[in-house]
């Protein structure tokens, strides 16, 4: 396989772009393997890199069960950040955020990533104490941050609404410089390619059906290709968790959401950061063509479906006149969905399952993209170690035992709420 490299594209585009190597192979699925991952998504694909790159195991196969990177990882917001403050969360975001800043090199693929930076507006006092708060734990940890009032927003992002009429007015905002955006399908394609070069299996069209069982243990998987037997069987499936953990007699605290975004019509450049409008759950970036790039919250129904409902529509854009009444007449070009998987906590499930053989990188809520190279990284040497890395220590299923939470977002343990 070849490096890419500005060499590599000269040579390749002098002779008429014909001999470009395949970006990853295409191999039959062999009857056992030292580690199967179900899922071909970022974090499926990331943990395959890292299990090869950190720990040596490269007798992995990443089982997908349509096109590497078709579900949840082609369908987001692309955001890049690690502002969070509650124990467990914080540090293991910054980690994500820091694998993020190198990922292009290390990998030899360029995802794209762009530092823009992140402003999330406050809209009332009470809101500006919390996200004080907020900047106060981040900057305790390393973490960069700063808190900016109402004059420096209105200098620094000129096309908010801050009329005396502005539905909800704006006091200030909390900000990060080095979050930005990543583009969602070079991710995938990089993490894959990166796997491929390290000897793993990357086998598509391949959806597992259930397991194979050695008295009460997981000793493989039953595919619409065939048994495949494996050490260890990893599931990193997002929407779909809850219906493979059903299979191994499991019930997890998990319910499967879906969650919209938009993009409009192509602008010239105009919104240069990433903003998320506090009053209501909105957030908008602007992507490399052009195109604005909206998001909000989940639909209030469970599906598995990769589209949404109407009422999301209609609070999406409302959301954004009401920040950015400049874009009254904008036109939308396309939207999408993601069936996405959420604890009761909206915090992610990385570890061993009780049933032996089987381990979970899952309910991911809202945070899913951002996280996938620490996700990926962290879920490899739980794997290949057996024991949760100090990052994501407490992303154990046992907190749901004890009844700790780790509640980034104040909703509590109640879907509806969120």
């Amino acid at each position: 396989m070849s490096h890419y490299s500005a060499f590599s594209i000269l040579r390749n585009g002098l002779s008429g772009n014909k001999h470009w190597a395949r970006a990853w192979r295409d191999p039959a699925p062999k009857p056992a393997y030292e580690v199967v991952i179900v899922g071909g998504g970022g974090h499926g694909l990331a943990t395959a890199y890292y299990l090869a790159k950190e720990h040596g195991i490269r007798n992995v196969a990443v089982l997908e069960k349509g096109w590497l990177g078709g579900g949840n990882t082609g369908r987001n917001t692309t955001i890049v950040r690690s502002n969070y403050m509650m124990p467990g969360n914080t540090m293991f975001y910054e980690r994500s955020m820091q694998l993020w800043e190198n990922l292009s090199q290390e990998l030899n693929y360029n995802v794209m990533m762009s530092r823009r930076g992140y402003y999330y507006l406050f809209h009332s006092p009470g809101q500006g104490d919390t996200a004080r708060r907020r900047t106060n734990i981040m900057r305790a940890n390393g973490i960069d941050a700063e808190l900016f009032d109402r004059p420096e927003v209105m200098k620094r992002l000129p096309y908010l609404d801050y009329s005396e009429n502005a539905r909800f007015p704006i006091y200030g905002a909390a900000y990060q410089g080095r979050a930005g955006t990543a583009r969602h399908d070079a991710v995938a394609w990089g993490y894959a390619r990166a796997a491929d070069r390290q000897g793993i299996d990357l086998i598509q069209q391949c959806e597992v059906t259930g397991y194979l069982w050695n008295g009460g243990q997981i000793v493989g998987v039953e595919t619409s290709r065939g048994p495949i037997r494996a050490s260890k069987v990893a599931l990193a499936v997002a929407g779909h968790t809850s219906h493979l953990a059903a299979k191994a007699g499991l019930r997890l605290p998990i319910e499967t959401h879906v969650l919209q975004a938009f993009v409009t019509e192509p602008l010239k450049p105009f919104v240069d950061h990433v903003i998320i409008f506090g009053a209501e759950h909105f957030y908008i970036s602007q992507s490399d063509k052009g195109g604005l790039v909206l998001g909000g919250d989940l639909d209030g129904f469970n599906s598995y479906a990769q589209r949404g409902g109407l009422p999301i529509v209609e609070h999406t854009l409302q959301s954004a006149k009401a920040l950015m009444p400049s874009l009254s007449r904008l036109r939308l070009l396309r939207h999408w969905a993601g069936a996405m998987d959420m604890t009761m906590d909206g915090s992610p499930i990385i570890g061993k399952m009780p049933v032996d053989g089987l381990w979970l990188n899952g309910g991911w809520c809202y945070g899913g993209f951002k996280a996938t190279p620490a996700s990926g990284f962290c879920f490899a040497w739980t794997i290949a170690r057996g024991e949760p890395h100090p990052d994501s220590a407490e992303f154990t299923l046992k907190r749901f035992e004890r009844g700790y939470q780790i509640d980034e977002t104040g909703a509590g343990p109640h879907p509806k709420a969120h």
